[in-house]
């Protein structure tokens, strides 16, 4: 786990040098279903460790990002797999993948709201 551990550090470094908190912030723009719809692609398009996806999530929320974004990122991540989605189909066939993967990407929007929706009312 060293390795990989040393690896985020690193990639984290190198985003925080190359990707100004003014460039991130460009990207989001508070409303709720356009940053939902923008962390879900972005975490859909990136592959990795979920772990990984929790320390780039703190991050992101570190630099001001809505707490929508991040969550359909991280969900996102997780759920849907664009750069494996050769692989999905070979074994598990073009239908399937297409299937599971529209879900994933409508329940990842639905999820990430209902969550920040749940996390604002009960504070």
């Amino acid at each position: 786990m060293i390795p990989m551990i040393l690896g985020v550090v690193g990639l984290v470094g190198l985003f925080q040098v190359f990707i100004t908190p003014e460039r991130l912030a460009s990207f989001f723009t508070g409303n709720m279903w356009y940053d939902t719809l923008v962390g879900t692609i972005a975490g859909g398009i990136a592959a990795g460790q979920a772990m990984v996806s929790y320390i780039i999530g703190g991050e992101l929320l570190k630099e001001g990002i809505s707490m929508y974004a991040v969550s359909a990122f991280v969900l996102s991540w997780v759920t849907l797999g664009v750069v494996q989605l050769p692989l999905e189909v070979e074994v598990l066939g073009m239908r399937f993948t297409i299937v599971r993967n529209l879900l994933a990407f409508v329940f990842t929007i639905f999820v990430a709201i209902v969550t920040v929706w749940s996390v604002r009312h009960v504070s």
